[in-house]
Order: C-alpha cells, then structure tokens, then sequence
C-alpha cells in the first residue's frame, strides 16, 4: 500500500492523512484504523481536526516531533490529542487541558490506553490550577472556544521553551459573531505581538468556516 511520510510521524495512505497508532487495535472515535508495512495507522480526517485541517491545506511548518512535549489546550474528547500522541510517540507526552467535567470523562479512557498522555480537568485561563503538574513544553496547542483566546496562549506561555512554537486556532465567532473574521484575526495576532512572531497562517475552509489557524514562535 502507498505510504508517503509527510512530516515525521504523519503520513499518506491512499489519499488519506493518518498517523501511526500507539494503542495498536484502539480507536478513539470513528477513524479508519489501516494496516501498511507491517504497522497500523490511524486515519486523521480534517472534518475532525483542525490540525488535520491545516496539514490538508498546506501547512509547512510543523514542530510536533517524536519524544517531544506538548501542552493542549481544550483537548476535549481527545481526537486530535490522540493523533499527537500518536506522533510524539512513548516517549512524548501530552497535556490535556480540558474544562468540560463531561467531555473529560471520554478523555480519561483515551489516556487510559496511551502512557504518554495526562488528563488535566482544568481551565485554560487559571494555569495556576495546573502549573504544578506541567513540566517545560516544545509547543503548545490551542483550541479554545472562549472570547479571551489571545490572553490565554499568552498565559500559558509560560510553560513553553524560548522559541518554542504555539499552534493557534483562532475561532472568530467564539470571540465576536458581529464582526468580520479578518478584523478579529488582526486583533488577537497584535495582542500576542510581544510574545510571539507569527511563522504561517492558514485558513480552514472547507473543514471550518471562520476559523484561522496560525503557527507562532515564542520570542
């Protein structure tokens, strides 16, 4: 079967974008689990995952890599931090912020068959409810439906490494619906200005609508 590695871990199969997965024979929600070269991967729809989005759209940079460290933000019910860990790999790991008492009960059972991820109930604007807990990171990645999505990247900067890099999901209606996308995307990217250089941006039509996703680098 076609294989193709696209960035280190994350692959092609047969036109479809898909990660090795860590907790052979697992799902973690409706993906396609497909067997090649003697290994199996999991199917990464961008319908799903906004990460998967932006990779489907051409994205270049992409510094998640094996054994690195990841602070995830609004991890929800773990499918896109599932392919993360998949790509960090056993020795990664991810930290999986998550407000939603519901939505973290399926999270924990993901955790539960992958050693590289921890579940963290928590709010992503108070990081003193977790500093405790959250060692130095190589990126962080951020899906938040909040009106404050800038300020909070910026307060979990602190556990990101000098020129660690931030995956940003900019989610235009959470923070305004009576505005043009574009101004809100303008606004948030300036409050981050002296925390952050901007390395990509990408929409994530037609996977979501008013969304931007952006790649930064800390200062």
């Amino acid at each position: 079967m076609p294989l193709t590695e696209l960035f280190p871990n994350v692959y092609r199969i047969e036109g479809k974008i898909a990660t090795k997965n860590l907790a052979k024979g697992k799902k973690v929600y409706d993906e396609e689990l497909i067997p090649a070269r003697g290994a199996e991967y999991r199917s990464w729809t961008p319908y799903r995952s906004k990460l998967s989005a932006a990779i489907s759209n051409g994205m270049k940079n992409f510094e998640i890599k094996e054994g690195g460290s990841v602070l995830y933000l609004g991890a929800s019910t773990g499918t896109t931090a599932s392919h993360v860990s998949d790509i960090v790999g056993k020795n990664g790991r991810v930290y999986c912020v998550e407000l939603s008492e519901r939505c973290m009960r399926d999270l924990v059972n993901v955790c539960g068959a992958r050693g590289n991820m921890l579940p963290i109930l928590g709010d992503a604007r108070d990081t003193e409810s977790y500093k405790d807990v959250i060692d130095t990171c190589d990126v962080i990645y951020q899906d938040v439906s909040a009106k404050e999505q800038a300020e909070i990247l910026k307060r979990n900067s602190q556990f990101l490494k000098k020129k660690g890099f931030a995956y940003f999901a900019i989610k235009s209606q959470s923070i305004d619906i009576s505005r043009q996308p574009k101004d809100v995307y303008r606004e948030e990217l300036a409050k981050l200005e002296d925390t952050f250089e901007l390395v990509e941006s990408l929409s994530l039509e037609p996977y979501d609508s008013a969304h931007l996703f952006v790649v930064l680098r800390k200062k």
